[in-house]
């Protein structure tokens, strides 16, 4: 049921030494390909990080300014990239090319996350990252436009934290 994987899924904080096998991220992957987007422009692209040296490497980006120490035991990474949006004709002559792009990117990531739980990995949405550090360890050209990386892994202790969220009555408006 969707809203139990909703309720379960939660930002791992500590990962089990048990590699992610290969299948289920491209799973994950398949499963963000799906995603919705803003005319159907699908400004992405993902870089899957499974070499253990590399992903290694990708966690030391992601612990800028005293954060993150947690993701070194990351097993997996991937890495969402913003690329050009291509929009209908009559949307881009009153709109920027990217107008929707970040609301897309942000629901092709939370499709990785959701499909990662579904197969019972944990996962966790990183936006603070050495983007030029990332960038040389990735081989990808330095003006890249980067959304987001998603740790990935199982797990070490599945027991689900209580979700501190808003009353739906403060943030919804039914009319």
């Amino acid at each position: 049921d969707f809203m139990e994987l909703c309720n379960a899924r939660q930002s791992c904080r500590s990962f089990a030494d048990k590699p992610v096998e290969h299948e289920k991220l491209v799973k994950c992957v398949e499963a963000a390909r799906l995603a919705p987007s803003g005319c159907n422009s699908q400004p992405w692209k993902f870089v899957v990080v499974e070499t253990p040296e590399v992903v290694e490497k990708v966690a030391k980006c992601t612990q800028v300014l005293g954060a993150n120490s947690y993701i070194s035991s990351a097993k997996a990474f991937i890495v969402v990239l913003e690329e050009h949006a291509v929009l209908l004709q009559q949307v881009r002559a009153v709109f920027d090319s990217q107008v929707f792009a970040k609301g897309d990117l942000g629901a092709a990531a939370v499709t990785i996350c959701y499909a990662a739980q579904e197969q019972g990995l944990g996962s966790c949405i990183l936006g603070l990252f050495d983007r030029a550090a990332l960038s040389n360890i990735l081989s990808l050209p330095l003006e890249q436009r980067y959304f987001c990386v998603i740790a990935l892994g199982y797990e070490n202790d599945t027991t689900t934290r209580p979700k501190m969220r808003k009353p739906l009555e403060e943030i919804t408006k039914f009319v």
